[in-house]
């Protein structure tokens, strides 16, 4: 028996030594995904860009769903017609549903396919109730503490700015492209994209244009965006979420009087449900798409949890928990639930027959709508309580997972470890949508990525109170731009 022990101790022994060698061997040729550039060169930009995009942001091109507000629109595309006067007058321009704008800079030669950089003008309302809790009011374009206050410097006017003050700067040089270039601005992203973005597509599809690659909003480069990685992570979205939104309703033949409540109510019956999905949310996925972010993070990272992301087969389940523990990073491993309305009831003493939820669910690929509806009723397992389709107009699958090998993404790559030199560059999943989710009919190669640097705390900036941009990322974004085009258009 003795012998027996100790033949196990070393049989033990040295599986665990095994295992130890596999883990460190692994971590040491755990090799970097970085590409290495040329020193750049920063060149100076004008402060006309500011107040350019301070007047800008006084414009209040703001989305609302059963309306477009026609004078401020109108407004924009004078305005930016004033102030790029080489953009107005050598760039082919096509209007879209009377606000959107397609613009086309010719290549030299004819045999490049064409490549697309996206934004969108459109913003989002302010409440009446958060406007007094602005440091700067939200459609000021306040110059102040090296910012720019207001709606749309980061979400998304400041992109198309951004752009066409580069298409300018490039023009005054006499600039000409080998590749022609194409611009596209939607002027309903926030409010579903169906008469800007699909609209625009249409036109390309009618003109069989397509796209070496395109470029839309999406991701950013965040500062201490993972433990572990002391670097800025800037994350290129190779693919987007989808969008789904289900309602759960109970219907019940009774309701009666509140003194007298039956066991179970409609009330009940619905909570219980809600209840259900929190507590048995999507299981974690390592998709294709994490695992690549995975690939370009890993090697980057200071032990242990390099050992960790090369070591996956043993500590797959060690990172999903540490992924889980964050709002942001969870949602890039699993598809997401997220009630947001309830409606039932109509005096406090009148027990409701008919109650209902919504609930928005962004989907991970290689799940559908259809998956998602499967697992509620598995999940839920009450036919008292039934799922039905909402048809909100941002439903869409989750989009197809472009190549992080492809000409457009080298580019991008490149570009940015060009203007963001202490950088970590990896493909990424975006978990919101973007008007790009319209264009996989014109290219297989479609990036979400807006080349600025922020914390945390600024990502609660987009759509919320206080959003603005630096001075000196702004200037970087145009400077991002301008290389963009010269390493992409040859």
């Amino acid at each position: 028996m003795r012998k027996l022990k100790r033949l196990l101790r070393r049989l033990l022994l040295s599986v665990l030594l095994i295992i130890m060698a596999i883990i460190i061997i692994n971590t040491v040729s755990y090799s970097s995904k970085q590409i290495s550039v040329s020193t750049f060169n920063k060149f100076k930009i004008s402060d006309d860009v500011i107040q350019r995009l301070s007047d800008i942001t006084k414009i209040t091109t703001t989305s609302y769903p059963s309306h477009v507000d026609t004078a401020a629109f109108l407004e924009y595309h004078s305005y930016v017609d004033s102030i790029f006067p080489l953009v107005d007058s050598l760039l082919k321009k096509t209007t879209v549903n009377q606000f959107s704008r397609i613009y086309k800079w010719q290549g030299r030669n004819p045999n490049l396919k064409p490549y697309l950089l996206m934004a969108h003008l459109d913003v989002v309302p302010v409440e009446k109730e958060s406007q007094t809790l602005w440091t700067e009011p939200p459609f000021s374009g306040k110059i102040k503490d090296n910012f720019i206050w207001g709606r749309g410097t980061l979400d998304d006017k400041v992109s198309a700015m951004g752009i066409l003050e580069t298409a300018e700067i490039l023009l005054k040089e006499n600039y000409e492209p080998q590749r022609t270039i194409y611009f596209a601005f939607g002027h309903d992203e926030e409010v579903g994209g169906k008469n800007g973005a699909q609209a625009i597509v249409e036109y390309f599809l009618q003109k069989k244009i397509t796209f070496e690659y395109l470029l839309d909003e999406g991701s950013l480069i965040l500062e201490n965006a993972l433990p572990g990685l002391t670097r800025p992570l800037a994350l290129i979205g190779t693919a987007e979420k989808g969008y789904c939104t289900l309602n759960l309703a109970v219907n019940l033949e009774h309701g009666g009087h509140s003194s007298m409540p039956p066991p179970e109510t409609a009330i009940g019956i619905l909570s219980h449900a809600l209840a259900t999905l929190e507590d048995h949310p999507f299981p974690a996925a390592i998709s294709q798409n994490a695992q690549e972010l995975f690939d370009h993070i890993g090697p980057e990272m200071s032990l242990p949890n390099k050992a960790i992301f090369a070591n996956l087969w043993l500590f797959k389940g060690i990172l999903k928990s540490q992924f889980e523990k964050s709002a942001a990073s969870n949602a890039m491993i699993r598809t997401t639930i997220a009630p947001t309305m309830l409606e039932g009831g109509v005096n406090d003493n009148v027990l409701p027959t008919n109650v209902s939820a919504t609930i928005n669910f962004r989907i991970i690929p290689g799940q559908t709508s259809e998956t998602i509806i499967e697992y509620l009723n598995k999940t839920i397992d009450d036919e008292r309580v039934k799922v039905s389709r909402i048809n909100a107009s941002f439903s869409s699958e989750p989009s197809k997972i472009s190549s992080s090998s492809s000409f457009g993404f080298n580019a991008l790559q490149k570009t940015t470890k060009e203007i963001f030199p202490q950088s970590v560059v990896a493909p990424s999943l975006v978990i919101t949508g973007t008007d790009s989710r319209f264009y996989e009919p014109v290219s297989e190669n479609i990036y979400r990525f807006m080349p600025v640097q922020l914390t945390n705390d600024d990502l609660k900036r987009i759509h919320g109170i206080d959003e603005r941009i630096s001075i000196d990322s702004y200037k970087t974004m145009i400077t991002f731009y301008y290389q963009l085009i010269l390493n992409s258009s040859i």
